[in-house]
């Protein structure tokens, strides 16, 4: 649902200085306040990287890390 905002001309100005090729004010503003697209967050991972298998990697870290963290609670 849009909202109206009221900006005085000099924070419209300085908004629209940030603004890249093809994008609105709520884009500039989502991406000056740390909120990413999909588009920017894809564009991180370097290409010809299996994301699936990082992310298998991951978990299987995760739970090698949760055994040792339960085994040495255990030995308490």
């Amino acid at each position: 649902m849009p909202h109206t905002i009221t900006l005085d001309d000099a924070a419209y100005e300085r908004l629209g200085t940030e603004r890249r090729d093809g994008e609105s004010f709520s884009d500039v503003i989502d991406r000056l306040t740390g909120v990413r697209s999909w588009d920017e967050v894809l564009g991180i991972w370097p290409e010809g990287n299996d994301l699936e298998a990082a992310i298998a990697d991951g978990r299987a870290r995760s739970e090698r890390r949760r055994d040792e963290l339960a085994d040495e609670l255990s030995e308490r």
